[in-house]
């Protein structure tokens, strides 16, 4: 019994159902063990950021005594911290009604324009002064006429409870203030916990994650997690490095300012950081709200609001990209994408963690291909190679987008590199969806004639510039061309396609780029006769016959041509370019070889370094015993 035939579009279908459920099985899981999941993230991400520390200091103190010290350190800091921080809150919580005869003069001074959409923030506005102390009867009766508070005060007012609490047993009162704050200490001892173990046991751990994740691969399992490592933890070093300097500033601006408690101010503002994009203004509300409180006139907050934009914009524009670099490998609209979603799935704890882990992704994406969607989807990488982005281009007939693309690549390439990387892969992807039907005739014909017109556009720059580049005195040109007679013979070059226009769009090419070092190139037309071919190439008596091959066109084309050249012209010089070939270039080479050719090339630089020279190998008989440079 045969097998059932094989139906490419039921197991499509399968492989979209399976990839949709196991993405919301990820989803899921993410979501439903945040709370194993979260503790166990950030406890990676502190010993990655503490690891090199540890390091240093097991030369001296072990690996149990550097754990241990760094723990100690960590707590010294974070109790010298919350010291600081509680003084100065308890020293704010005394001030602050100092600060009220401000906070009501501000608050008489708006002036709200009345009626239209402005009523209701206008009554707002006046029930507020109503409220303050000291306020006018003028201030009072525009909100005393309102229909809704005159209807209020004929009600009777609902009874408030009190609820007073005995003093005798205050130990009632500990449940009620040690319940909210058991799952915070939990989590921050759990964290602490697995930080201490995957720093003791670090070697073992990776390890362990190599023989799970690798599965055979272990050279590129451990390059993924050294790059990973590496990305992190400096990543996280800069970000620390970022933030604590932005704190610093914002602490002395708001000291020299005059905002009181600024060392707070600062600390919050370095804590608030590390929450992307809306952690800096968050703790820049707190500052300039008490900037209004505390001065009496508006100079205060427009100098405290005008310090956080000018601190956010160093920061960002100059601090960020000089100390990050291309740390990260992320895409700037994919690290907004994954700080939504990880906020989304584990709330203000994803946001912070959203970064490191998506840098984690982008580094498994590069290194392990079932994944690899995920390096395209949110490295900063370019989505499109230079070829693509130009064959994607020349797709979209009319935009003219290529003509850009080629400025903005010849501003750091040079002509042969757009030969070598960008038209030839274009000129094969556009022959292999012609023959595939992907493309039709006429788009096919105006892609490649797009494509010639470029080229003969770069040939007349390059022409016109080599005439204002060449030396304008005649005493001047007479020695050196003299010179260039003497001691070296321009290679005269004869480019023939194997087969089709394409070929003979490759051969105007490799004249254009050999013109330009100084060679004399004849190019023939296509779809001609090999006689016709022969009966050219004798007539124009070259110095090398050059046979352009570019997919799908094949070596049995080239070998064709070279023999038959072979048989009526024994003594001519042959090259062979297999343009843009990758596979099977050693077979090739060989094949073509067999067939009389002297070398064979696959780019335009090797085929210019060889007929460029001031005496061309292939003029001399030593290419002949089989010392060409494409072998």
């Amino acid at each position: 019994m045969s097998p059932p035939p094989n139906n490419p579009a039921a197991t499509n279908a399968l492989v979209g159902i399976w990839t949709l459920l196991l993405t919301a099985f990820v989803f899921a899981t993410l979501y439903l063990a945040r709370d194993l999941l979260i503790p166990l993230t950030l406890a990676a991400l502190l010993a990655f950021l503490l690891a090199p520390l540890v390091t240093q200091l097991e030369r001296a103190f072990g690996r149990i005594g550097a754990v241990l010290l760094v723990v100690v350190l960590i707590f010294a800091m974070a109790g010298a911290a919350g010291w600081v921080l509680t003084h100065q809150l308890s020293d704010l919580a005394s001030k602050l009604p100092d600060y009220k005869q401000n906070i009501q003069t501000k608050l008489r001074s708006f002036k709200v324009p009345t009626g239209g959409r402005f009523t209701k923030v206008s009554d707002m506005v006046n029930e507020l002064k109503k409220e303050l102390p000291g306020a006018t009867a003028s201030e009072i009766a525009p909100v005393l006429r309102r229909p809704e508070l005159t209807e209020s005060r004929t009600q009777p007012e609902a009874p408030v409870s009190v609820v007073v609490m005995s003093p005798k047993d205050p130990f009632k009162l500990l449940p009620v203030l040690i319940t909210p704050l058991l799952g915070p200490l939990g989590n921050a001892a759990l964290v602490l916990l697995l930080v201490i173990f995957m720093l003791l046991k670090r070697e073992d751990l990776r390890s362990r994650l190599i023989r799970l994740i690798g599965q055979g691969r272990i050279s590129a399992t451990s390059r993924a997690m050294g790059d990973a490592g590496a990305r992190v933890s400096r990543y996280l070093l800069m970000q620390l490095a970022v933030n604590v300097t932005y704190g610093i500033c914002v602490a002395l601006g708001l000291y020299f300012i005059g905002v009181p408690n600024a060392v707070l101010w600062g600390a919050f503002a370095t804590l608030l950081r590390f929450i992307p994009y809306v952690g800096p203004w968050i703790g820049a509300v707190i500052p300039i709200v008490l900037s209004l409180a505390v001065s009496p006139g508006w100079m205060m907050p427009l100098l405290t609001i005008g310090l956080f934009v000018v601190l956010e914009l160093l920061s960002n524009n100059i601090m960020e990209p000089w100390l990050y670099g291309s740390s990260t490998g992320v895409a700037p609209v994919a690290l907004i994408f994954a700080a939504a979603c990880w906020t989304w799935l584990w709330g203000p704890v994803g946001l912070v963690l959203a970064t490191p882990i998506t840098v984690c992704l982008v580094v498994m994406g590069r290194y392990i291909p079932r994944l690899s969607f995920l390096s395209v989807v949110l490295s900063d990488r370019q989505a499109l190679t230079p070829a693509e982005d130009c064959y994607y281009r020349l797709l979209t007939i009319g935009d003219q987008d290529e003509i850009e693309l080629v400025e903005s690549y010849l501003k750091e390439n040079s002509l042969t590199e757009l030969y070598d990387s960008v038209f030839i892969p274009v000129i094969t992807a556009v022959e292999i969806d012609h023959r595939l039907e992907l493309l039709d005739d006429n788009r096919r014909t105006l892609i490649i004639q797009s494509l010639r017109d470029i080229i003969e556009d770069l040939g007349a720059r390059s022409r016109v510039r080599s005439k204002i580049e060449a030396p304008k005195s005649p005493s001047a040109l007479e020695p050196v061309a003299a010179d260039t007679q003497n001691s070296a013979s321009t290679c005269r070059v004869y480019c023939v396609p194997a087969r089709a226009d394409r070929d003979e769009l490759v051969g105007a090419m490799l004249g254009q780029l050999l013109q330009q070092e100084g060679c004399e190139t004849q190019n023939a037309p296509p779809n001609l006769g090999v006689s016709e071919l022969i009966g050219l190439v004798v007539k124009a008596g070259v110095d090398v016959v050059c046979i352009s091959v570019v997919a799908p066109s094949t070596v049995l084309h080239a070998r064709y041509l070279c023999l038959k050249l072979r048989e009526h012209l024994p003594r001519q010089r042959i090259l062979v370019g297999l343009w843009g070939a990758t596979e099977n270039v050693a077979e090739g080479t060989r094949r073509v070889r067999d067939s009389g050719a002297e070398a064979v090339v696959t780019t335009f630089a090797d085929a210019v370094a060889l007929l460029s020279k001031p005496v061309s190998p292939l003029i001399e008989p030593v290419v002949s015993e089989g010392k060409g440079t494409g072998a």
